[in-house]
Protein backbone atom coordinates (compact mmCIF):
# COMPACT_ATOMS: atom_id res chain seq x y z
CA UNK A 1 0.00 0.00 0.00
CA UNK A 2 0.88 3.64 -0.60
CA UNK A 3 2.08 5.83 2.18
CA UNK A 4 2.27 9.59 2.65
CA UNK A 5 5.64 9.02 3.88
CA UNK A 6 6.76 8.08 0.56
CA UNK A 7 5.55 11.14 -0.94
CA UNK A 8 6.37 14.44 -1.00
CA UNK A 9 3.66 16.14 -3.60
CA UNK A 10 0.23 14.93 -3.11
CA UNK A 11 -2.65 16.14 -4.76
CA UNK A 12 -6.15 15.66 -3.04
CA UNK A 13 -9.18 15.26 -5.24
CA UNK A 14 -12.47 16.74 -3.36
CA UNK A 15 -10.15 19.38 -1.24
CA UNK A 16 -13.35 21.38 -0.72
CA UNK A 17 -15.06 18.79 1.33
CA UNK A 18 -14.50 19.65 5.46
CA UNK A 19 -11.73 16.79 6.20
CA UNK A 20 -10.12 16.40 3.10
CA UNK A 21 -9.00 20.16 3.70
CA UNK A 22 -8.12 19.15 6.99
CA UNK A 23 -6.03 16.55 5.77
CA UNK A 24 -4.41 19.37 2.81
CA UNK A 25 -3.79 21.91 5.74
CA UNK A 26 -2.16 19.04 8.33
CA UNK A 27 -0.08 17.97 5.58
CA UNK A 28 1.37 21.02 3.95
CA UNK A 29 2.68 22.16 7.52
CA UNK A 30 4.26 18.69 7.67
CA UNK A 31 6.60 19.61 4.49
CA UNK A 32 4.41 18.19 1.71
CA UNK A 33 3.97 19.74 -1.21
CA UNK A 34 -0.22 19.98 -1.85
CA UNK A 35 -2.38 20.52 -4.57
CA UNK A 36 -5.67 19.85 -4.97
CA UNK A 37 -9.36 19.63 -7.02
CA UNK A 38 -13.38 19.87 -6.36
CA UNK A 39 -16.24 20.21 -8.29
CA UNK A 40 -16.97 23.65 -6.87
CA UNK A 41 -15.91 26.14 -4.78
CA UNK A 42 -16.77 25.72 -0.91
CA UNK A 43 -16.17 28.10 2.25
CA UNK A 44 -13.42 25.36 2.97
CA UNK A 45 -11.55 26.61 0.12
CA UNK A 46 -10.70 29.97 2.29
CA UNK A 47 -8.18 28.62 4.26
CA UNK A 48 -6.26 26.97 1.46
CA UNK A 49 -5.99 30.44 -0.25
CA UNK A 50 -4.66 31.68 2.71
CA UNK A 51 -1.96 28.68 2.90
CA UNK A 52 -1.19 29.13 -0.71
CA UNK A 53 -2.37 25.79 -1.78
CA UNK A 54 -3.08 26.03 -5.38
CA UNK A 55 -6.56 23.98 -6.61
CA UNK A 56 -8.72 24.01 -9.65
CA UNK A 57 -12.52 23.91 -9.36
CA UNK A 58 -13.63 21.04 -11.88
CA UNK A 59 -11.35 18.46 -12.04
CA UNK A 60 -9.05 19.49 -14.92
CA UNK A 61 -6.13 17.01 -13.83
CA UNK A 62 -3.65 20.29 -14.47
CA UNK A 63 -2.23 19.18 -11.11
CA UNK A 64 -2.17 15.63 -11.09
CA UNK A 65 0.81 14.94 -13.46
CA UNK A 66 4.43 15.12 -11.28
CA UNK A 67 2.24 14.33 -8.15
CA UNK A 68 3.83 11.38 -5.99
CA UNK A 69 0.32 10.30 -4.60
CA UNK A 70 -3.42 11.07 -4.97
CA UNK A 71 -5.44 11.35 -2.34
CA UNK A 72 -9.32 10.77 -2.77
CA UNK A 73 -12.78 11.01 -0.53
CA UNK A 74 -15.27 8.29 -0.45
CA UNK A 75 -17.32 10.51 -3.00
CA UNK A 76 -14.78 10.58 -6.06
CA UNK A 77 -15.55 7.16 -7.77
CA UNK A 78 -13.06 5.30 -9.37
CA UNK A 79 -14.12 6.49 -13.13
CA UNK A 80 -13.28 10.20 -11.45
CA UNK A 81 -11.05 11.89 -15.06
CA UNK A 82 -8.10 12.66 -12.40
CA UNK A 83 -8.51 9.39 -11.09
CA UNK A 84 -8.34 7.77 -13.90
CA UNK A 85 -5.41 10.00 -15.22
CA UNK A 86 -3.23 8.98 -12.11
CA UNK A 87 -3.40 5.55 -12.77
CA UNK A 88 -2.47 6.04 -16.32
CA UNK A 89 0.59 8.07 -14.95
CA UNK A 90 1.38 4.69 -12.55
CA UNK A 91 0.81 7.05 -9.80
CA UNK A 92 -0.49 5.73 -6.53
CA UNK A 93 -4.22 6.45 -4.70
CA UNK A 94 -5.18 6.31 -0.93
CA UNK A 95 -8.35 6.86 0.64
CA UNK A 96 -9.09 9.52 2.86
CA UNK A 97 -9.40 7.81 5.73
CA UNK A 98 -6.62 5.86 5.12
CA UNK A 99 -4.49 9.00 4.62
CA UNK A 100 -5.83 10.14 8.25
CA UNK A 101 -4.73 6.73 9.24
CA UNK A 102 -1.49 7.14 8.44
CA UNK A 103 -1.05 10.57 9.65
CA UNK A 104 -2.16 9.98 12.69
CA UNK A 105 0.63 7.47 13.24
CA UNK A 106 3.18 11.09 13.35
CA UNK A 107 1.58 11.67 16.37
CA UNK A 108 2.98 10.61 19.83
CA UNK A 109 -1.36 10.71 21.72
CA UNK A 110 -4.24 10.72 19.53
CA UNK A 111 -7.52 11.27 20.32
CA UNK A 112 -10.28 9.61 18.64
CA UNK A 113 -14.21 10.97 19.10
CA UNK A 114 -16.46 8.18 17.73
CA UNK A 115 -20.18 7.64 18.38
CA UNK A 116 -23.06 7.31 15.68
CA UNK A 117 -24.19 10.72 17.14
CA UNK A 118 -22.78 13.75 18.74
CA UNK A 119 -18.86 12.78 17.80
CA UNK A 120 -18.49 16.61 15.68
CA UNK A 121 -19.92 18.25 18.58
CA UNK A 122 -17.51 16.52 21.15
CA UNK A 123 -14.51 16.82 18.95
CA UNK A 124 -15.44 20.87 18.56
CA UNK A 125 -16.09 21.48 22.33
CA UNK A 126 -13.07 19.51 22.94
CA UNK A 127 -11.21 21.95 20.13
CA UNK A 128 -12.51 24.89 21.83
CA UNK A 129 -10.98 23.46 25.18
CA UNK A 130 -7.37 22.35 24.19
CA UNK A 131 -7.05 25.75 22.57
CA UNK A 132 -8.25 27.94 25.51
CA UNK A 133 -5.51 25.23 27.76
CA UNK A 134 -3.16 26.48 24.82
CA UNK A 135 -1.90 22.44 24.47
CA UNK A 136 -1.05 23.13 20.75
CA UNK A 137 -3.14 20.40 19.72
CA UNK A 138 -3.54 19.62 16.03
CA UNK A 139 -7.42 19.32 15.73
CA UNK A 140 -9.76 17.66 12.76
CA UNK A 141 -13.59 17.77 13.14
CA UNK A 142 -15.73 16.46 10.41
CA UNK A 143 -17.54 19.71 10.35
CA UNK A 144 -17.50 24.18 10.50
CA UNK A 145 -16.42 25.10 13.58
CA UNK A 146 -16.79 28.68 13.56
CA UNK A 147 -13.97 29.83 15.73
CA UNK A 148 -11.26 27.61 13.48
CA UNK A 149 -12.93 28.86 9.95
CA UNK A 150 -13.37 25.24 9.08
CA UNK A 151 -12.70 21.71 10.40
CA UNK A 152 -8.93 22.06 11.22
CA UNK A 153 -5.98 23.59 13.65
CA UNK A 154 -2.15 22.62 12.61
CA UNK A 155 -0.47 22.53 15.82
CA UNK A 156 2.51 20.32 16.88
CA UNK A 157 3.46 16.77 16.54
CA UNK A 158 2.55 15.76 19.95
CA UNK A 159 -1.34 15.74 20.02
CA UNK A 160 -3.96 14.85 17.35
CA UNK A 161 -7.85 15.29 18.48
CA UNK A 162 -9.83 13.76 15.92
CA UNK A 163 -13.44 13.02 14.59
CA UNK A 164 -13.74 8.88 14.32
CA UNK A 165 -16.61 8.24 11.98
CA UNK A 166 -17.72 4.53 11.71
CA UNK A 167 -19.17 4.43 8.33
CA UNK A 168 -17.55 1.75 5.75
CA UNK A 169 -15.28 1.20 9.14
CA UNK A 170 -13.18 4.44 8.15
CA UNK A 171 -12.30 4.68 12.18
CA UNK A 172 -10.44 1.26 11.75
CA UNK A 173 -7.28 3.59 10.21
CA UNK A 174 -6.18 5.36 13.01
CA UNK A 175 -3.79 5.25 15.93
CA UNK A 176 -5.64 6.19 18.90
CA UNK A 177 -4.05 6.30 22.16
CA UNK A 178 -7.65 7.68 23.80
CA UNK A 179 -10.83 6.55 22.32
CA UNK A 180 -13.91 8.07 23.36
CA UNK A 181 -17.48 6.05 22.35
CA UNK A 182 -20.53 8.86 22.64
CA UNK A 183 -22.99 5.31 21.30
CA UNK A 184 -23.70 2.72 19.36
CA UNK A 185 -27.00 3.28 17.08
CA UNK A 186 -28.48 1.23 14.12
CA UNK A 187 -27.11 3.72 11.79
CA UNK A 188 -25.79 3.13 7.82
CA UNK A 189 -27.72 0.16 7.02
CA UNK A 190 -26.84 0.62 3.43
CA UNK A 191 -23.33 -0.99 4.62
CA UNK A 192 -23.63 -2.65 7.82
CA UNK A 193 -25.81 -5.64 7.59
CA UNK A 194 -27.23 -5.36 10.86
CA UNK A 195 -26.59 -4.08 14.80
CA UNK A 196 -24.70 -6.45 15.32
CA UNK A 197 -22.16 -5.44 12.65
CA UNK A 198 -21.87 -2.21 13.97
CA UNK A 199 -20.85 -3.56 17.53
CA UNK A 200 -18.27 -5.51 15.47
CA UNK A 201 -16.87 -2.94 14.05
CA UNK A 202 -16.70 -0.52 17.56
CA UNK A 203 -14.70 -3.34 19.24
CA UNK A 204 -12.45 -3.44 16.25
CA UNK A 205 -11.67 0.48 16.79
CA UNK A 206 -10.96 -0.43 20.74
CA UNK A 207 -8.89 -2.80 19.41
CA UNK A 208 -6.40 -1.02 18.14
CA UNK A 209 -5.86 0.95 21.52
CA UNK A 210 -2.61 0.52 23.06
CA UNK A 211 -2.38 -1.74 26.55
CA UNK A 212 -1.91 1.33 28.42
CA UNK A 213 -4.70 2.99 25.95
CA UNK A 214 -7.51 4.62 27.38
CA UNK A 215 -11.64 4.06 26.23
CA UNK A 216 -13.58 7.06 27.60
CA UNK A 217 -17.60 5.23 27.38
CA UNK A 218 -20.51 7.07 28.17
CA UNK A 219 -22.60 5.22 30.91
CA UNK A 220 -26.29 5.86 29.19
CA UNK A 221 -25.59 3.69 26.19
CA UNK A 222 -26.22 0.23 27.04
CA UNK A 223 -24.09 -0.87 24.24
CA UNK A 224 -21.40 0.90 24.58
CA UNK A 225 -21.09 -0.29 28.22
CA UNK A 226 -21.28 -3.52 27.45
CA UNK A 227 -17.94 -3.12 25.40
CA UNK A 228 -17.06 -1.20 28.96
CA UNK A 229 -17.32 -4.00 30.91
CA UNK A 230 -15.75 -6.91 28.54
CA UNK A 231 -12.89 -4.64 27.83
CA UNK A 232 -9.20 -4.60 29.19
CA UNK A 233 -8.39 -1.07 28.94
CA UNK A 234 -8.40 1.76 31.60
CA UNK A 235 -12.03 2.96 31.49
CA UNK A 236 -13.53 6.01 31.86
CA UNK A 237 -17.27 6.91 31.92
CA UNK A 238 -19.31 10.00 31.55
CA UNK A 239 -23.04 10.36 31.00
CA UNK A 240 -26.67 11.80 33.07
CA UNK A 241 -27.62 8.28 34.33
CA UNK A 242 -23.94 7.43 36.45
CA UNK A 243 -20.37 7.33 35.50
CA UNK A 244 -17.12 8.54 36.66
CA UNK A 245 -18.05 12.26 35.31
CA UNK A 246 -21.97 13.05 35.68
CA UNK A 247 -24.21 16.33 36.05
CA UNK A 248 -26.45 17.25 39.02
CA UNK A 249 -28.21 20.61 39.63
CA UNK A 250 -29.29 20.86 35.79
CA UNK A 251 -31.06 23.77 34.99
CA UNK A 252 -32.29 25.34 31.75
CA UNK A 253 -32.34 29.23 30.86
CA UNK A 254 -34.68 30.84 28.94
CA UNK A 255 -32.99 30.04 25.90
CA UNK A 256 -33.14 26.36 26.78
CA UNK A 257 -29.12 26.18 27.65
CA UNK A 258 -28.00 24.03 30.65
CA UNK A 259 -26.18 24.98 33.43
CA UNK A 260 -25.29 22.33 36.02
CA UNK A 261 -22.62 21.18 38.25
CA UNK A 262 -19.83 18.17 37.03
CA UNK A 263 -19.23 15.71 39.56
CA UNK A 264 -16.06 13.57 39.62
CA UNK A 265 -16.36 10.46 40.81
CA UNK A 266 -19.37 11.87 43.01
CA UNK A 267 -17.43 14.76 44.25
CA UNK A 268 -18.12 18.13 42.54
CA UNK A 269 -15.76 19.90 40.11
CA UNK A 270 -17.51 23.08 39.57
CA UNK A 271 -20.62 24.67 37.66
CA UNK A 272 -20.45 24.80 34.10
CA UNK A 273 -23.21 27.01 31.72
CA UNK A 274 -23.90 26.27 28.40
CA UNK A 275 -24.44 28.11 25.74
CA UNK A 276 -26.27 25.34 23.53
CA UNK A 277 -29.75 23.40 24.38
CA UNK A 278 -30.88 20.45 24.68
CA UNK A 279 -30.02 17.65 27.02
CA UNK A 280 -27.49 15.93 24.39
CA UNK A 281 -25.25 18.41 24.79
CA UNK A 282 -25.19 18.27 28.62
CA UNK A 283 -23.67 14.55 27.49
CA UNK A 284 -21.58 15.68 24.91
CA UNK A 285 -20.14 18.05 27.21
CA UNK A 286 -19.46 15.55 30.09
CA UNK A 287 -17.83 13.54 27.12
CA UNK A 288 -15.50 16.43 26.63
CA UNK A 289 -15.05 17.56 30.23
CA UNK A 290 -13.88 13.80 31.08
CA UNK A 291 -11.27 13.44 27.59
CA UNK A 292 -9.86 16.72 28.93
CA UNK A 293 -9.18 15.57 32.38
CA UNK A 294 -7.49 12.62 31.26
CA UNK A 295 -4.94 15.08 29.36
CA UNK A 296 -4.85 16.88 32.63
CA UNK A 297 -6.56 20.33 31.44
CA UNK A 298 -7.95 22.15 34.43
CA UNK A 299 -11.69 22.00 35.08
CA UNK A 300 -11.55 25.84 35.25
CA UNK A 301 -10.46 25.98 31.82
CA UNK A 302 -12.89 23.13 30.20
CA UNK A 303 -15.94 25.03 31.96
CA UNK A 304 -15.41 28.53 30.23
CA UNK A 305 -14.60 26.67 26.90
CA UNK A 306 -17.48 24.64 27.01
CA UNK A 307 -19.17 28.24 28.05
CA UNK A 308 -18.14 30.13 25.05
CA UNK A 309 -18.90 26.96 22.92
CA UNK A 310 -21.51 27.36 20.29
CA UNK A 311 -22.88 24.65 17.86
CA UNK A 312 -20.99 23.98 14.45
CA UNK A 313 -22.61 24.44 10.82
CA UNK A 314 -25.56 22.72 10.78
CA UNK A 315 -25.83 21.61 14.16
CA UNK A 316 -29.42 23.15 15.73
CA UNK A 317 -27.83 26.74 13.71
CA UNK A 318 -29.98 29.60 13.67
CA UNK A 319 -31.04 30.67 10.19
CA UNK A 320 -32.78 33.54 10.10
CA UNK A 321 -36.45 34.91 10.68
CA UNK A 322 -39.20 35.43 8.31
CA UNK A 323 -42.53 37.06 9.33
CA UNK A 324 -41.86 36.39 12.58
CA UNK A 325 -40.83 32.56 12.54
CA UNK A 326 -37.33 31.58 13.22
CA UNK A 327 -35.88 28.99 11.40
CA UNK A 328 -33.20 26.79 12.55
CA UNK A 329 -31.74 23.43 10.82
CA UNK A 330 -29.43 20.36 12.12
CA UNK A 331 -28.05 17.33 10.68
CA UNK A 332 -29.70 14.94 12.42
CA UNK A 333 -31.00 11.96 10.38
CA UNK A 334 -31.47 9.23 13.16
CA UNK A 335 -34.44 8.75 14.99
CA UNK A 336 -32.19 9.79 18.35
CA UNK A 337 -30.74 12.37 16.68
CA UNK A 338 -34.05 13.78 15.59
CA UNK A 339 -35.34 13.28 18.87
CA UNK A 340 -32.44 14.76 20.72
CA UNK A 341 -32.89 18.12 18.15
CA UNK A 342 -36.58 18.84 19.05
CA UNK A 343 -35.77 18.24 22.42
CA UNK A 344 -33.41 21.35 22.31
CA UNK A 345 -36.21 23.14 19.99
CA UNK A 346 -38.50 22.97 22.53
CA UNK A 347 -37.11 24.66 25.13
CA UNK A 348 -36.15 27.31 23.16
CA UNK A 349 -39.35 30.29 23.81
CA UNK A 350 -42.00 29.30 20.40
CA UNK A 351 -46.16 28.91 20.07
CA UNK A 352 -45.47 25.90 17.84
CA UNK A 353 -42.82 23.92 16.85
CA UNK A 354 -43.12 22.74 13.11
CA UNK A 355 -40.22 20.04 11.75
CA UNK A 356 -39.37 19.77 8.26
CA UNK A 357 -37.87 16.48 7.63
CA UNK A 358 -35.99 14.75 4.48
CA UNK A 359 -34.60 11.74 4.98
CA UNK A 360 -31.12 11.27 2.83
CA UNK A 361 -31.52 7.52 1.71
CA UNK A 362 -34.06 4.80 0.67
CA UNK A 363 -32.09 2.22 2.69
CA UNK A 364 -32.39 4.60 6.03
CA UNK A 365 -36.45 5.47 5.34
CA UNK A 366 -37.07 2.06 4.85
CA UNK A 367 -35.33 0.61 8.25
CA UNK A 368 -35.47 3.43 10.55
CA UNK A 369 -39.03 5.82 9.49
CA UNK A 370 -41.67 3.11 8.22
CA UNK A 371 -42.28 1.43 11.65
CA UNK A 372 -42.50 2.79 15.15
CA UNK A 373 -41.96 6.04 14.23
CA UNK A 374 -41.91 8.12 17.19
CA UNK A 375 -39.25 10.68 17.14
CA UNK A 376 -41.20 13.18 16.36
CA UNK A 377 -43.90 13.30 18.39
CA UNK A 378 -42.55 16.93 20.35
CA UNK A 379 -43.46 19.00 16.91
CA UNK A 380 -46.63 20.68 16.44
CA UNK A 381 -46.44 19.44 12.77
CA UNK A 382 -44.18 17.79 10.50
CA UNK A 383 -43.46 18.67 7.13
CA UNK A 384 -41.96 15.65 4.77
CA UNK A 385 -40.72 16.16 1.23
CA UNK A 386 -39.18 13.79 -1.18
CA UNK A 387 -36.66 11.60 -0.21
CA UNK A 388 -33.17 12.63 -0.79
CA UNK A 389 -31.04 10.06 -3.05
CA UNK A 390 -28.03 10.55 -1.39
CA UNK A 391 -25.81 7.71 -2.71
CA UNK A 392 -28.40 5.12 -3.91
CA UNK A 393 -30.70 5.14 -6.63
CA UNK A 394 -34.45 4.74 -6.52
CA UNK A 395 -35.55 1.45 -6.59
CA UNK A 396 -39.53 1.84 -5.78
CA UNK A 397 -38.61 0.07 -2.21
CA UNK A 398 -39.88 3.08 -0.28
CA UNK A 399 -41.51 6.64 -0.66
CA UNK A 400 -41.84 9.76 1.47
CA UNK A 401 -45.31 8.60 1.69
CA UNK A 402 -44.70 5.49 3.57
CA UNK A 403 -42.58 8.06 6.43
CA UNK A 404 -45.44 9.86 6.73
CA UNK A 405 -47.90 7.43 7.18
CA UNK A 406 -45.82 5.92 9.96
CA UNK A 407 -45.51 8.77 11.25
CA UNK A 408 -49.05 10.01 11.89
CA UNK A 409 -49.83 6.35 13.15
CA UNK A 410 -47.96 7.22 16.26
CA UNK A 411 -48.29 11.08 16.58
CA UNK A 412 -50.54 12.27 13.75
CA UNK A 413 -49.22 15.56 13.20
CA UNK A 414 -47.08 14.59 9.55
CA UNK A 415 -47.91 16.07 6.08
CA UNK A 416 -46.20 15.03 2.80
CA UNK A 417 -45.28 17.92 0.29
CA UNK A 418 -43.08 16.63 -2.36
CA UNK A 419 -41.04 19.83 -2.91
CA UNK A 420 -39.69 22.82 -0.87
CA UNK A 421 -41.04 25.58 -2.96
CA UNK A 422 -44.52 23.47 -1.54
CA UNK A 423 -43.27 23.68 1.78
CA UNK A 424 -42.42 27.16 1.71
CA UNK A 425 -45.94 27.81 0.61
CA UNK A 426 -47.66 25.65 2.83
CA UNK A 427 -45.68 27.84 5.70
CA UNK A 428 -46.40 31.24 4.35
CA UNK A 429 -49.89 30.21 4.59
CA UNK A 430 -49.64 28.13 7.73
CA UNK A 431 -47.21 29.57 10.11
CA UNK A 432 -47.75 31.94 12.84
CA UNK A 433 -45.76 34.51 14.54
CA UNK A 434 -43.74 33.08 17.49
CA UNK A 435 -43.57 30.16 15.81
CA UNK A 436 -40.35 28.06 15.40
CA UNK A 437 -39.54 26.07 12.20
CA UNK A 438 -36.82 23.28 12.31
CA UNK A 439 -35.38 21.72 9.23
CA UNK A 440 -34.08 18.26 9.78
CA UNK A 441 -31.60 16.06 6.97
CA UNK A 442 -27.86 15.49 6.06
CA UNK A 443 -28.55 15.53 2.22
CA UNK A 444 -28.84 19.01 0.84
CA UNK A 445 -31.58 20.54 3.35
CA UNK A 446 -29.37 23.10 4.60
CA UNK A 447 -29.64 24.30 1.02
CA UNK A 448 -33.45 24.13 1.13
CA UNK A 449 -33.69 25.77 4.46
CA UNK A 450 -32.43 29.39 3.01
CA UNK A 451 -35.47 29.37 0.51
CA UNK A 452 -37.80 29.10 3.63
CA UNK A 453 -36.60 32.52 4.77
Amino acid sequence: MAHIDEAKRIHLIGIGGCSMNGLALILQSQGHIVTGSDRERTAFMDALDKDGIRYSVGHTGEYVEGADLVIYSAAIKPDNPERVLAREKGIPELERSVALGQISERYREVVAVAGCHGKTTITSMLALINDMAKTDATIHVGGYVEFLGGGVRVGSQDLLVTEACEYVESFLTLKPTVALINNIDDDHLDYYKDIDAIVEAFEKFLALLPENGVFVACADDSRVMKLAEQSPLSVVTYGLTGGDYTASDVKFDAAGNAGFTVLRHGEPLGKVQLSVPGMHNIVNALGSIAVADQMKVPFAVSAKALNQFRNTKRRFEYYGERNGVKVFHDYGHHPNEIRATLDAAKRVPHNRLICVFQCNSYTRARTLFCEHVVCFRDADMVLVPDIYPGREKDTGIVHARDMVAAINRESDNAVYLPTFEEIRLYLDEHAEEGDLVVTVGSGDVYKQTRKLL
